[in-house]
């Protein structure tokens, strides 16, 4: 038996077989899986595409937020500059919380606060219409017109 298996010879050349085939960077047989090489440069490309465009996103998002942020924050400073002036300005009455009032100003640059809306005067006013407000429930103004 043994005289056999050295009278064998294989009819493939050597040359032709790997002796490793499982370490061939392809397939070694005709129904074997294709095998790409992975292209790391693309994938990395791809994933900090990827990457810029989420953070973009997020970055746009939290603009959008300051903008908004920032909005909210003059609108309550202009409520404070306002809320100074009619501090500051003449007023006759007791102003009521809810209650819309006008302000105005006189040519010596004095304020004064009144119910009196502009379209209401029966004759020609002397005063600089500023803007027309409404007291808050935190004795803030509310800017209205």
């Amino acid at each position: 038996m043994s005289e056999q298996k050295e009278s064998f010879i294989n009819p493939i050349d050597k040359d032709k077989v790997a002796e490793n085939p499982h370490l061939l960077p392809y397939a070694h047989t005709v129904g074997g899986a294709v095998i790409k090489p992975i292209d790391k440069g693309r994938v990395k490309g791809l994933a900090v595409s990827a990457m810029h465009e989420q953070t973009n996103m997020q970055l746009d998002q939290i603009r959008t937020q300051v903008e908004l942020l920032m909005t909210q924050a003059q609108a309550i400073h202009d409520r404070v500059r306002i809320s100074e002036d009619i501090y500051q300005a003449e007023v006759s009455f007791k102003p009521l919380i809810g209650h819309i009032y006008h302000l105005y100003e006189r040519k010596n640059g004095k304020k004064l606060l009144s119910m009196v809306a502009p379209d209401e005067w029966g004759r020609t006013s002397t005063l600089a219409f500023v803007a027309s407000v409404q007291l808050l429930a935190d004795h803030t103004w509310d800017i209205l017109d």
